[in-house]
């Protein structure tokens, strides 16, 4: 994460701050950066959003007015549900606007340089939000653009994604110290962001995944590294039922990744055994959420009867993207101060 030279420098608020400048604010470290990575965040960092986050989702309407006339230009190169209107309608509830561009079609940086991009929207846009194939569009645009960039998914990382996953499992148990967390399947660019992030926090994760299909090297090396201080652990084993046995929450994702879909066929063959069914999940804990970033190939990497499940949170997962969003939205553009004002100027009740 880098610090943008045009970053504004006004008060940042957390959970129940009260509008009162003799009250001390809590800093905001993450005013004018970008988000690129999980590695980028301190486990302060990673606290703040998910403090705001917790704010934003309780009392919306303290927020309506928190990014009056602000821009967000979204570039995505691959298709999305999530990621693209949770990011619109954020924005739009923070009384900020929103504008898509479909990069499908060709990458970013193809028809003319990405500094070149980067250097006209930062004279038009507050920030820029990518869905990229290439990690290194979103770094490339961070370095060129004087405005935050956000990743909302590249081949290797998905930050959005953990750290709402991180923030819905403090919706449903509270402290994640000593929490145990099993990750069945492919160790893709949601298993990376999850597992820096949960280690970040305090929580125990196992990934279990085919020999060869584990997470990549230096994402387990950052964990490892994060690890040694007073944080939690990282496993990684193959054998599905010794990652989830007695696990808290049970986590999985789609076998073949955007842009393998030509291994598709290949995939459900290696990875068949890593299905999470009712047999695999009658190993976790009794109280065992069941988590899935969404979208879903029902019938092969979890059945219908498990994601359809009483413990499946699949959707608070999905809403809570919105909020955590909003939440970075806010630090990045350092507005997270809460609107006290806005209950005189809506009839719309707080709560």
């Amino acid at each position: 994460m880098t610090t943008k030279p045009y970053a504004m420098q006004s008060p940042a608020a957390g959970p129940n701050v009260r509008n009162n400048s003799r009250a001390p604010q809590p800093v905001n470290t993450l005013a004018g950066r970008d988000l690129c990575s999980i590695c980028d965040l301190s486990a302060a960092d990673v606290r703040l959003i998910l403090n705001t986050a917790h704010t934003v989702k309780a009392r919306p309407a303290q927020y309506r007015h928190a990014l009056a006339s602000k821009q967000l230009v979204m570039f995505f190169e691959k298709d999305s549900l999530r990621t693209r209107l949770t990011f619109e309608v954020g924005i739009n509830t923070l009384g900020g606007s929103a504008i898509f561009i479909d990069q499908t079609a060709s990458r970013l940086g193809a028809r003319e340089t990405l500094a070149d991009v980067a250097h006209n929207l930062e004279r038009w846009v507050d920030v820029i939000v990518l869905r990229t194939y290439a990690h290194e569009t979103i770094t490339g645009m961070a370095g060129y653009a004087r405005v935050p960039v956000v990743n909302a998914l590249s081949d290797i990382e998905h930050p959005c994604q953990a750290l709402t996953d991180i923030f819905t499992l403090e919706e449903h148990f509270g402290d994640l110290r000593g929490l145990k967390i099993a990750y069945v399947g492919d160790g893709n660019n949601v298993a990376h962001s999850l597992l820096l992030a949960a280690v970040l926090m305090g929580a125990n994760i196992t990934l279990a995944s085919p020999e060869g299909y584990g997470p990549k090297p230096e994402f387990i090396a950052a964990a490892q590294a994060m690890a040694a201080t007073p944080a939690g652990t990282l496993r990684c084993v193959t054998d599905p039922r010794e990652a989830v046995a007695g696990a808290d929450a049970v986590y999985t994702d789609a076998w073949a990744s955007m842009g393998q879909e030509h291994e598709a066929e290949m995939r459900q063959t290696i990875f068949h055994a890593y299905q999470v069914n009712r047999e695999l999940m009658a190993l976790a804990a009794p109280h065992a959420v069941f988590m899935h970033c969404l979208p879903a190939h029902r019938g092969e990497e979890v059945t219908d009867e498990v994601i359809d499940s009483a413990h499946s949170v699949v959707f608070d997962q999905a809403e809570n993207r919105m909020h955590v969003q909003k939440a970075i939205l806010l630090l990045l553009l350092d507005a997270a101060q809460p609107d006290f004002g806005a209950r005189k100027r809506s009839n719309i009740p707080t709560f």
